[in-house]
């Protein structure tokens, strides 16, 4: 296990804007928790447990925008908090597209399968639809270019 590819042939994050909004929710949160708490603890309280998981996710976009890289030798995946793991070709056993509806939307995940552990990315952390991320997958694992 190392912390990054060298040369990744080709690399997907977490668009610019999505930590923004995370973090300006954060602070609505704080504010609304202020503004209608009245003396009340449990109302603050909310107010700052919802935007204390807002900062927190948001400062995880910030500090490991990076969700998913691809190289000749297998791809590189986020783990935990911020952590990388790199997993190479012979151990990935499946990379697939799941849609399901959601919410009557039909939406998209990436499933890059290892057999001990599935690791799923959606389009907010890939920055594009997880069907174009899999096929440049199966370009890379076949030894073809990377775009």
């Amino acid at each position: 296990m190392h912390s990054e590819p060298d040369t990744p042939a080709r690399r997907w994050r977490v668009e610019t804007a999505l930590p923004v909004c995370k973090l300006g929710g954060a602070a609505l949160f704080v504010g609304l928790g202020a503004l209608f708490a009245d003396g009340d603890p449990v109302r603050l309280g909310a107010g700052l447990l919802v935007a204390a998981v807002l900062l927190g996710w948001g400062v995880r976009d910030l500090v490991a925008p990076v969700r998913l890289a691809v190289d000749p030798d297998g791809v590189t995946v986020i783990q935990g908090f911020a952590g990388r793991r790199h997993i190479p070709w012979s151990e990935i056993e499946r990379i697939t597209v799941d849609t399901r509806p959601r919410l009557g939307l039909p939406t998209e995940t990436l499933e890059i399968d290892r057999g001990a552990s599935l690791h799923l990315f959606s389009r907010y952390d890939l920055g594009v639809a997880p069907r174009e991320v899999v096929e440049v997958l199966h370009a890379v694992r076949a030894g073809g270019p990377a775009y």
